[in-house]
C-alpha cells in the first residue's frame, strides 16, 4: 500500500485497539451510563461511531469506485486542499468548535432500542476491518482528485484522502469525548 493510505491503516488499528481498552474494564452499567439527558455515554460515543461508517462506507465505496472508473491516479504524496484540512481539524480532539450531529449519524438515544456491549464493540472492531479494506481497494487512486460526498449533505464533496482522515480524527474526537466520562467524579465505580 502506498505509504499514507499505509499510515490510515496503522491509524485505524490502533483506533481499534483502543477503543476495546477502553471499554474492557467496563460493567454494561458503566458503558450505558450517562450523566444526564442528551449526554451520550461511552456506548453511544461508540454507537455513533458505528451508525456514521454505516452511512459513510458507501460514500468511500462510491468515491473509489468513480475514481477508477475514470482513471483518477496517482502516487502522492498528496496535499489536501484548504476545506478538507479544516473539516478534519474541526474534528480532532479536544473539539475547538461543538456542533450536534446530523441526525443521520444519531446513535439509539432509548435504552430499549441501543444494542448489547457486545454488538457494539463487533460492529465497532468490524466496521474498522472495513475501513482497512477501503484503504486497499483505494490504493493507487490519487487521494486529492478522488472525491466523496457528505452522507449527511450531498453538496459536500471533500477528497477521498481527506475522507479517510476525517473519519480517523472523528473516531479519535469520540474515543476522547469516552474517556471525558470516565474522568467524572459521578462516573459509577462499578
Amino acid at each position: 500500500m502506498a505509504p499514507e493510505l499505509e499510515d490510515f491503516r496503522g491509524q485505524f488499528e490502533t483506533l481499534s485497539a483502543d477503543a476495546s481498552a477502553l471499554v474492557a474494564p467496563l460493567s454494561d452499567a458503566q458503558f450505558m451510563w450517562s450523566p444526564s439527558p442528551g449526554v451520550w455515554s461511552i456506548g453511544q460515543c461508540i454507537e455513533h461511531l458505528n451508525v456514521t461508517a454505516r452511512a459513510y462506507l458507501p460514500a468511500l465505496d462510491e468515491g473509489i469506485a468513480t475514481a477508477i472508473r475514470s482513471g483518477v491516479y496517482g502516487t502522492g504524496p498528496f496535499t489536501y486542499n484548504v476545506l478538507g484540512r479544516l473539516m478534519v481539524r474541526s474534528m480532532e480532539p479536544p473539539p475547538l468548535w461543538r456542533f450536534k450531529a446530523p441526525a443521520i449519524f444519531a446513535p439509539p438515544a432509548a435504552p430499549q432500542t441501543q444494542r448489547s456491549r457486545s454488538e457494539i464493540m463487533a460492529g465497532f472492531r468490524g466496521y474498522q476491518v472495513q475501513y482497512i479494506d477501503r484503504l486497499r481497494q483505494a490504493n493507487g487512486v490519487d487521494l486529492t482528485k478522488a472525491k466523496v460526498v457528505s452522507p449527511a449533505n450531498r453538496l459536500l464533496h471533500i477528497s477521498l484522502g481527506s475522507g479517510f482522515a476525517l473519519q480517523l480524527a472523528h473516531e479519535r474526537r469520540h474515543l476522547w469525548q469516552a474517556r471525558q466520562l470516565l474522568a467524572r467524579a459521578d462516573f459509577p465505580k462499578s
